[in-house]
């Protein structure tokens, strides 16, 4: 199974999880089988509000989940329509919020339940 983390800059396991998908720089993906991590940069990092492309943004790597901070309804329509799950990322590392989400501890995102928009450029209005 493979996790991706928005986060600012790519430090391994021990960057901090963004608080936003859609403007987060980059991406930590965890393959869990393989312990293999890989970097992406945000292919669709800037974007009007409400018009993220999540699947562009992961640049053609699958994932089957997300774990972040806070997501617009738009891009998490978007990524479960695509069969990918998000999960609430709580504060702290890749390597903290990724034990949270083998421990099935991080809430799973509904919609309804997600950001109403941009706030300063480290995360969203919540």
């Amino acid at each position: 199974m493979k996790v991706c983390f928005p986060v600012f800059e790519n430090e391994g396991l021990e960057s901090e999880v963004y608080g936003h998908f859609g403007s987060a720089p980059a991406f930590v993906v965890v393959d869990l089988d393989t312990k293999e991590l890989t970097a992406i940069t945000n292919q669709d990092r800037i974007h009007q509000h409400g018009a993220c492309n999540p699947i562009a943004g992961l640049g053609g790597h699958r994932v089957d989940a997300i774990v972040v901070g806070g997501i617009g309804g738009g891009a998490l329509f978007k990524l479960n329509s695509s069969g990918i799950r998000v999960f609430q990322a709580c504060e702290g590392t890749v390597a903290e919020n990724m034990l949270l989400f083998k421990n099935n501890e991080l809430p799973e995102y509904q919609p309804g339940h997600t950001c109403g928009g941009h706030g300063s450029s480290h995360g969203c209005s919540h």
